[in-house]
């Protein structure tokens, strides 16, 4: 068989070392790819976001399964172009995906269904209010025209008043850099001023979302949804900071390990009960049907546990551990899904720990520089229980150089948290490229350590 992977980071490279040892023995395609799914199969270089390429390229090559890994060809209706052309693909519809693609929509969603969440309000223009904001913004002489003065406005002013720090949050794809916490709601003020003025984060952050901050432990609970069966996945923990001690900007994720040690099978019960099932019963009320990976943000707080976001997808870098520790085949669940027969599966889990950490481009999450050359890879790899997962890297030659913000994603399974810990950082210590940048703390909120 033909499995096409589209997207080009760690989890993909995640997917397609899974795929190379299913017992179906598929050739695999990547789109865009990078230089670690290339050990797997076939780098095609159509960019992710390129449906009606990807969709050309499938028909082209027969392909018989499609796995979609980011966001992006998801929330553009990937799913709903190659089902129309009768081409067998794995994720939710446009419909279902906007439970990612939209933070406003997702929101209210949450409302609706009496699913547990933050305290928040929301500010957004009408239809032509944005309409006037596009053509208005010019750069750096851009007036903020006097339609839409209200709601920033008001966005101003609701902050202004607020004694405890907030969250403010893009309610489009942002990359992983739409949300910011801030502890004192006067800095929230300038991240207003950039999202909704300087539209920093372009038609993403026109419209927002202003949160109370939660206190608990964060965990990643993903799930397969096959329409109407539900099937919880083990859990996962990330750490989204970018400094140590969870510091600084908010990334795409700088390491995650799995299982997260924060939660008992009772709290499990209570997420899906309170979490999964009413939100995915709210979708089907309005007619949306969802087929895919449900990933939630969570946190544990003393309240119990409250979605921080939803995900349409597997979580990047939450599917590196994750993957490893899967010893289902890869390719059968995944059909499970499609066809809607997931209550007939019983996925198989390696009893280890698995703990991955980012290595990313110095300047990330901001401005960074590509083309360093990365060595020590094969040292690396030759490590026990280690596998490297490629993010933003390519092959020059005989060179791999750095080519993304998140350049590798260095994951090792181990008896225990610690001894998982132990051997990525071993073979992390062994990879060197030019500013280099990554946390020493990953995992140690569970390990104490």
């Amino acid at each position: 068989m033909k499995v096409l992977v589209i997207g080009g980071g760690g989890r993909e490279h995640a997917i397609c070392w899974k795929l190379a040892q299913s017992r179906h023995m598929p050739e695999i395609f990547c789109a865009p790819g990078n230089a670690g799914t290339a050990m797997h199969g076939r780098n095609v270089p159509i960019a992710a976001n390129d449906v009606a390429g990807l969709r050309a390229f499938a028909q082209q090559e027969a392909i018989d399964l499609t796995i979609v890994g980011p966001e992006d060809p998801l929330c553009l209706g990937i799913v709903d172009e190659f089902t129309a052309a009768g081409l067998r693909i794995f994720g939710p519809n446009k419909a279902a995906a906007r439970i990612e693609g939209d933070k406003v929509w997702a929101k209210k969603l949450m409302r609706e269904a009496g699913v547990p969440t933050a305290e928040a309000r929301i500010f957004e223009p009408t239809a032509q209010e944005l309409v006037q904001l596009r053509q208005a913004h010019r750069g750096d002489d851009f007036e903020m025209p006097e339609s839409v003065e209200t709601g920033y406005k008001m966005a101003l002013r609701y902050v202004s008043t607020r004694d405890e720090g907030v969250v403010v949050k893009a309610a489009g794809l942002a990359k992983g850099k739409g949300v910011f916490v801030h502890d004192d709601p006067a800095d929230a003020l300038l991240t207003l001023e950039k999202l909704m003025v300087h539209r920093e984060l372009g038609d993403a952050g026109t419209r927002i979302v202003v949160e109370e901050i939660l206190i608990g432990r964060e965990v990643s609970i993903l799930a397969l949804v096959d329409g109407s069966t539900i099937y919880v996945l083990e859990s996962a923990a990330d750490h989204k900071r970018l400094g140590e001690q969870d510091t600084g900007p908010n990334t795409g994720g700088m390491g995650a390990f799995s299982p997260s040690g924060l939660l008992t099978e009772k709290d499990l019960e209570i997420i899906e009960r309170e979490v999964f099932v009413p939100i995915i019963d709210a979708m089907r009320r309005m007619e949306i049907e969802y087929r895919g990976v449900l990933y939630a943000g969570m946190m544990m707080t003393a309240g119990g546990p409250k979605v921080l976001e939803f995900n349409c997808r597997l979580g990047d870098p939450e599917a590196q551990p994750l993957l490893m520790r899967l010893k289902s085949d890869l390719v059968d669940v995944i059909n499970a899904v499609i066809d809607g027969t997931l209550e007939d599966i019983k996925l198989e889990w390696d009893r280890r720990s698995s703990l991955c950490v980012v290595m990313a481009s110095g300047g990330y999450p901001g401005a960074y520089e590509k083309g360093k050359e990365i060595t020590g890879l094969d040292d690396a790899a030759a490590v026990e229980n280690a596998v490297v997962f490629h993010a933003g890297t390519r092959r020059v030659g005989d060179r791999v150089e750095t080519s993304g913000g998140r350049v590798l994603g260095v994951t090792a399974l181990g008896g225990d948290l610690q001894k998982a810990r132990t051997t990525a950082y071993e073979a992390v210590r062994k990879i060197a490229f030019d500013g280099a940048v990554l946390r020493g703390d990953i995992g140690m909120r569970v390990s104490g350590r």
